[in-house]
C-alpha cells in the first residue's frame, strides 16, 4: 500500500499596478503546517527587509506577534489557507501557505 504525501504549497508573489500576471517570488512544498510557518516567516523577512520602514513595519509586527504565529499554525493545521499581504506604493506582495486539497490565489 502506497501512501501519497500531503504536502503544502507555499508561495510568494507581487504585483505591481502596472502588471497583468503576478511575478513569482518563490515557491516550495513543506510536509507539515509548523514548516509551511517557518517558509512563511522566512520569505516574509526577506521581503520586509528590502520595504522602506513605513511599508515594512506590518511585516514585522507578523513576524514578532507570537499570537499571530500561533494563529497562522492552527489554521493551516485545520486546513485552511494562510496569506501575508504587504504593500508599498506601487507594488502588493502576497505570502502564502496552502494546506492540502486546496485552492490557491
Amino acid at each position: 500500500m502506497t501512501t501519497a504525501l500531503r504536502t503544502y504549497d507555499c508561495w510568494a508573489a507581487a504585483r505591481t499596478r502596472d502588471s497583468i500576471e503576478p511575478i513569482s517570488l518563490g515557491t516550495r512544498t513543506a510536509s507539515s503546517p509548523r514548516l509551511a510557518l517557518r517558509w512563511l516567516r522566512n520569505r516574509t523577512a526577506a521581503i520586509t527587509a528590502q520595504l522602506d520602514p513605513p511599508y515594512a513595519r506590518p511585516g514585522r509586527d507578523w513576524l514578532t506577534s507570537e499570537a499571530e504565529q500561533e494563529e497562522a499554525l492552527a489554521l493551516l493545521a485545520t486546513g485552511h489557507t494562510y496569506r501575508v499581504t504587504l504593500h508599498d506604493d506601487q507594488t502588493t506582495y502576497v505570502i502564502a501557505a496552502t494546506p492540502p486539497r486546496t485552492a490557491a490565489w
